[in-house]
């Protein structure tokens, strides 16, 4: 008979083991295994390989585009199909079209996503502040490199970087490009990897090669100094603060608030928006402001439209008569876009090793790296000079006896013996020996030789000033503060960002002008709410509520009031009674559930409407302790909706009361006792998940039934009830129940 399958079960959810059913073998397999075997390596693929940049400023996908244009001529030639140029770069990038092509655009001049794009683009590359305008496809543009990639590649043939094998190891590509000037900083940079990502602002270039410049002259040099702020090629204003300024430069971490640029135009009257911060675009402005206007926040504006064309970026906002411009952009830069902030992760890759590092250690490590840059071009010049002057040294010493060569060639019977003939003959190595061989016949004349022997001094002194070069540390730096000063100069423009000093900024927080008016709330037990004005409610008739749904708070109150909803999760959701509008008593109200989005199964248990945070909320739970919390704790300086903990969990809330001063509140437990307690006994607690102190004691098992506010008039005898808490409280006397009917 065959062997029966053995069945394997499911893991139990939690189990760090797996088991895996193979042709009927169980195979037993930890999933910490598992995780390193499959999933670390993709991790450490995304950030070494993919999303976070390297010193030289670029990412692979980035230096693989660049390289293969460079590779193609397309310095100083003219622009090709962009097609072409994807489909070549195909062979050091194995990515389909769309994602090469994508990456071609950001980096293109077109694009206008970069301070000093590396792409001289032609055709409808898109735009970087645009959502919904799309580039065209790549057979249709056409690209070459910019000249600003001169500095990029130059000297990259000299050994100055390291080159590696491409994906299928047929042909080389190198694993940094050798900058001139600090490409990490002046264009900007985003990726997200696994569990890290990397957020590099721009920098203006002149300010970046003055700072470095500094920095290589003077290790303590201030960098605030020259490097004033980030640069963005969209401009905007940069409200400037130097202490938050600094703080990124010295972690690489923090916050930029980036403004919008305006014009007015007081014929039309209209504000022109024609510069708007990087992490937005035009669209998202227009469809935040279309929104609020819906919502009536912004009754200023008449109009919006999208006037973006060939000129560049335009947002109109026309203005309804009388509205005060200046003040209403400070409103917008409040509730829109606008005014948007970038988040800065100066996250770089170095020697293989992410780290998030300041402005100063970050031009360091560029330094670091430009300078052993140098050394290896200056040791490659000097290498091949060397190697040309033993030669030409070899070429001197037939220079003595010319016809002498000629004759030991002439008499050599064969011809592999020439070489040691020669080098016999005139005491020479092989591969002078082999370059003397290889002079052709018409340059056997003395003006020839003496041509090539007049470069040996030359040679000699070239090569004491390369040996000087690596020999000397502030040489090396020289070399590289020359070439920063003339990038500076050749490459070099004017700042896009302008700089608002946040000290001298009056931003005045206005708020908003709440018409305020007698109104009537009204929250029922099954947690909807109406706000009705008193003239509506005299010409009402009866509620309209739902099927067993009771109006269980009606309040005298106005406009202005905030609410505060609290619910059987000891939570505390808060509005404004003007978020809410007019009704009718004839209408079912709002679901306060769904209003306020409180979370699935989630219910409203009392409403609070307060004028000031003063006062105190009282709560009495089933066993018998009463909370007294201090109105003020539920107020925020932000504009908080909600608030967890909002009263203690520890024993299920009874009843809750909003008390602008102490009062009366008459306890009764489930035997039927009652108590009457005052709230000014009840010690107030700041901490709003206080559990309380005992007001009434219960027997084992025993719990608070029901509690309310106590009027007068409600009980004859109420002193009878009146004790020193905690207490059992007392049954209710004949008189209390006469004439009620006895019920089971």
């Amino acid at each position: 008979m065959p062997k029966k399958r053995k069945e394997t079960a499911l893991p139990r959810r939690g189990s760090t083991r797996g088991v895996i059913n193979r042709a009927g073998e169980v195979v037993e397999q930890k999933i910490t295994d598992t995780l390193i075997k499959n999933y670390m390596p993709y991790a450490m693929s995304v950030i070494m390989s993919r999303a976070i940049p390297e010193i030289d400023g670029f990412k692979p996908s980035h230096r693989k585009l660049l390289y293969t244009m460079y590779k193609m001529g397309l310095l100083d030639s003219a622009r090709t199909k962009s097609a072409n140029i994807v489909g070549q770069t195909m062979k050091l990038n194995p990515h389909g079209e769309s994602a090469i092509y994508d990456t071609m655009v950001r980096l293109s001049r077109g694009y206008e996503a970069l301070l000093h794009p590396f792409v001289d683009s032609k055709g409808n590359f898109g735009k970087f502040y645009s959502r919904d305008m799309a580039w065209a496809a790549s057979r249709y543009t056409e690209a070459k490199l910019d000249p600003i990639c001169r500095e990029l590649f130059r000297d990259i043939d000299k050994d100055t970087v390291d080159f590696v094998d491409n994906y299928d190891n047929t042909m080389k590509e190198p694993t940094l490009l050798p900058a001139t000037f600090p490409t990490v900083l002046v264009n900007a940079n985003t990726g997200i990897a696994v569990g890290m990502a990397s957020n590099i602002c721009p920098f203006n270039l002149a300010e970046v090669c003055q700072t470095t410049i500094g920095l290589m002259r003077d290790p303590d040099f201030p960098i605030t100094d020259t490097l004033l702020a980030p640069d963005f090629p969209g401009g905007g204003n940069i409200i400037y603060d130097r202490k938050d300024m600094e703080a990124i430069y010295n972690t690489g971490r923090g916050s930029i608030r980036i403004r919008s640029r305006y014009t007015y135009d007081k014929s039309a009257n209209c504000i022109d928006v024609t510069q708007i911060p990087p992490t937005t675009t035009a669209e998202g402005i227009v469809e935040k402001i279309v929104e609020l206007i819906r919502q009536g926040k912004l009754k200023e504006v008449a109009d919006i439209r999208d006037e973006t064309g060939l000129d560049g970026l335009k947002v109109t906002i026309d203005l309804k008569r009388g509205t005060d411009p200046e003040k209403l952009m400070q409103k917008l830069f409040r509730m829109t876009p606008l005014e948007d902030s970038f988040s800065c992760n100066f996250n770089v890759l170095v020697a293989g090793v992410p780290r998030v590092m300041g402005v100063r250690e970050l031009l360091e490590e560029w330094i670091a790296f430009r300078v052993e840059c140098v050394r290896r071009r200056t040791y490659y010049d000097m290498s091949r000079k060397s190697e040309k002057l033993h030669l030409l040294k070899g070429l001197k010493a037939i220079l003595l006896d010319i016809d002498k060569a000629v004759r030991i060639v002439r008499e050599t019977d064969e011809e592999a013996e020439v070489v040691p003939n020669l080098m016999i003959g005139f005491g020479i190595d092989k591969e002078q020996a082999e370059y003397v061989a290889e002079i052709r016949l018409r340059h056997l004349n003395r003006e020839y030789i003496l041509k090539r022997t007049e470069e040996i001094s030359k040679l000699e002194e070239e090569i004491d000033q390369l040996k000087a070069i690596l020999e000397s540390k502030a040489k090396v730096k020289s070399i590289i503060i020359s070439e920063l000063q003339r990038v500076s100069k050749e490459y070099g423009q004017p700042r896009k960002s302008m700089l608002l000093y946040a000290s001298e900024l009056t931003e005045t927080v206005e708020e908003e002008e709440t018409p305020d008016y007698p109104v009537h709330l009204f929250f029922t037990k099954e947690g909807y709410f109406k706000k009705i004005t008193p003239l509506s409610l005299r010409m009402s008739g009866e509620h309209k509520l739902k099927e067993g749904d009771v109006i269980s708070q009606q309040i005298e109150g106005s406009n202005s009031m905030e609410l505060l909803f609290f619910t059987d999760r000891c939570q505390v959701y808060k509005a404004k009674a003007s978020d809410f509008s007019d009704t009718k008593a004839s209408v079912m109200g709002d679901y306060i559930p769904a209003k306020l989005a409180m979370e699935e199964g989630e219910n409203a248990l009392y409403m609070a409407a307060v004028k000031e945070y003063t006062g105190y909320m009282v709560f009495f739970f089933e066993n018998g302790k009463a909370a007294k919390v201090d109105m003020s704790t539920y107020e925020t300086k932000t504009n908080r909706k909600k608030l967890v903990g909002a009263y203690s969990d520890k024993s299920p809330v009874v009843a809750m009361y909003y008390v602008p001063e102490d009062e009366e509140f008459l306890l009764t437990n489930a035997q039927g006792r009652i108590l009457l307690v005052h709230s000014g006994a009840v010690a107030s607690k700041s901490t709003r998940s206080t559990q309380g102190v005992q007001v009434m004691t219960l027997r084992k098992n025993g719990r608070v039934a029901k509690v309310e506010r106590y009027e007068e008039g409600k009980l004859k005898n109420p002193n009878r009830y009146r004790k020193n808490i905690p207490a059992s409280g007392s049954l209710p006397a004949p008189e209390e129940t006469e004439g009620e009917q006895m019920t089971l």
